[in-house]
Order: C-alpha cells, then structure tokens, then sequence
C-alpha cells in the first residue's frame, strides 16, 4: 500500500471530483470506494443524474466535515427550451405541455436578470431532497407527488446569457438548496410559456472548480491519490494553534482551555466553528465560546482554567 493511500485511509482529505452525466452521485461514491478500497466516502451536495460538474467528495474521516462545504456558494452553467414544460423539469420527464414563446430576446433577456437577488422557489417534486425521510424522486416514482413549501434563495449572479428562441442559457451564481431547474421553469412561467432545462454544468463549489476536477471512473488508484487535499488545506475556518503536550487531552475529550491555546492564527467570534491545529495538522473542530479579543483579558486575569471551546469533532486519526 502506498504511503498516499495510507493517508486517505487514516487522515482526512478531500477530492474534487467530476460527475458524468447520466450518473448518479452514489454511482461516483461506489466507483471510488471500489477504486481506493475504503468504505468512508461521502458527498457535499448531490448532483441529479441528468446534471454534470464538481461534486465535493470526504475520503476517511473527511466525511465528517463535508456539512462545512455544502454551505458555501455554487456556480453553474444552464441551457434551456422555452415552451416545453416537463414534470421533472428537465429534459428527462414525461412532457406535460408545449407552448409557443410570445416574447422578443430583449423581453426574455430581463426576465432573466430580474431573477438576481433573494426570491422563494419550490423545491421540484423530483429531486433528492427529502420529505419524511425519503428522497421525493423516489416518493415521485411511486406516484406520490409532493409539493414542499418554498424556500427562500438567492441569485448572487446571472451572466453570459445567450438566447436564441427557443433556446436561451446562462452562467448563475446561487446560494446552497437553489433548484436550478426551478429557476429555468420559473423564467419561463414568468414568460407565460414555462421552460425546461436541456444541459446542466456545476462549474464551482465555494473554492473547489471544474477545471480542477478529476473523472475517477478515468483514473486508476494512483492517479486520484494524486489529487487527494487534506482537510487542513482547504476547510475555511478559523485556526488555533494548541500545544502538543495537550493533544492527547483533545483526543480525551477534554474540554480546551486557554492553556491549551498557544495562539490564534486568526479572529473568531463567540459560537463560530474553528480549527483546532497541531504541527499544521488538524486536531479537532470546536465551537468559540469566546471572542477572540477577550483572549487577552483572560491571559492579564491569569484565567487559563476557563473553557475557550467546546469540541464538536475530534480527529483521532492526526498523529502528532
């Protein structure tokens, strides 16, 4: 076994990975655990089998921290029929209507940029999202169609629109949970004449892009240990340096002090999530149950016994 594979399966780290399309994103999941060996792996945000592009993917202990980048801010590329309405939304369901698009380019194109900003989207009744417990494509399926309540998104940007009646595309950047075939359905309710998504691309993940990603149904073992990222290297968190003579404490479950702390390599507010780090290893992530200023204070009232965090994930697997 190479010393690389030795890490994923003892350490954490994390893949940028691409989906085909026509797959789904347990297909990527089975490929990699069959490739790498290794039983822990998991995704950050699903990607339906008709879409394509980054999918953030956890080796090891790593899973335990994908929460973090299913928040962050994703970018996608679109095209789309005017007209056609499908009951998945997307050029994969059953057609339920056929319209004609009554609008000009310069009426459809406003149309498009009015979605910029916050508005409330339906969930699409075939998605992975879950209702009781079950994924409603699934549910859907089964023939139990269920309409969720909407939820607020937002549209950070919307560029690079082309239309070319009935076909119009464009780059969009969301916030996490936004459906983009809701978004494409919604321009064309708007229009009058519903639309359908042809060719969806996810270009971005928070830091993580598809020209970065790897295709592991392409690659052999080593190859995609090649692009293994720790943990460390890429989680966007706050980190605290604690001396070493403590670590064995963290793993105890111990609850850090202020002297457990041999500085704050950046500023973190009360009740944010940071980085606890030893020798550039991650040791565990905790929540701040203090300001970062208040440290000093602490130190000039000789308080070193007082908690500073609550430990929330304990890395046992970082040999320090």
């Amino acid at each position: 076994m190479t010393s690389n594979s030795w890490k994923i399966i003892n350490m954490n780290g994390i893949l940028n990975v691409y989906k085909p399309k026509g797959l789904t994103s347990h297909d990527v999941i089975d490929e990699l655990r069959k490739k790498l060996k290794i039983k822990k792996v998991g995704h950050a945000g699903t990607l339906d089998p008709f879409a394509e592009g980054v999918l953030v993917v956890g080796i090891g202990s790593a899973t335990r921290v994908l929460e973090y980048f299913k928040n962050q801010k994703k970018k996608y590329f679109v095209k789309a029929i005017l007209g056609l309405i499908t009951e998945t939304y997307d050029i994969t369901g059953e057609v339920q209507e056929e319209n004609t698009c009554e609008k000009d380019e310069k009426e459809i194109e406003e149309v498009i940029k009015s979605f910029k900003g916050k508005y409330m989207q339906v969930p699409p009744a075939y998605s992975a999202k879950k209702y009781k417990g079950k994924r409603l494509y699934k549910l859907a399926r089964e023939g139990k169609i269920i309409s969720l309540p909407p939820k607020e998104v937002e549209i950070f940007e919307i560029e690079n629109i082309k239309i070319e009646k009935p076909y119009f595309s464009f780059e969009v950047v969301v916030s996490p949970g936004t459906y983009i075939r809701s978004l494409c359905m919604d321009i064309g309710y708007k229009l009058s004449c519903g639309a359908t998504a042809l060719e969806l691309i996810r270009t971005e993940v928070g830091e993580f892009k598809i020209t970065d990603s790897i295709n592991p149904f392409e690659l052999s073992e080593k190859d995609i240990l090649k692009h293994f990222i720790p943990v460390e290297d890429i989680l966007n968190l706050p980190r605290v340096v604690v001396y070493k003579d403590y670590v064995e404490k963290i793993f105890n479950g111990v609850q850090p002090t202020l002297e457990f702390i041999k500085n704050a390599q950046d500023n973190f507010k009360k009740g944010e999530d940071v980085m606890l780090m030893c020798e550039n290893r991650l040791v565990a992530i905790a929540r701040a149950e203090r300001n970062f200023s208040f440290l000093e204070t602490l130190k000039r009232e000789n308080r070193l016994k007082e908690r500073i965090f609550t430990l929330k994930k304990v890395f046992k697997e970082a040999k320090i």
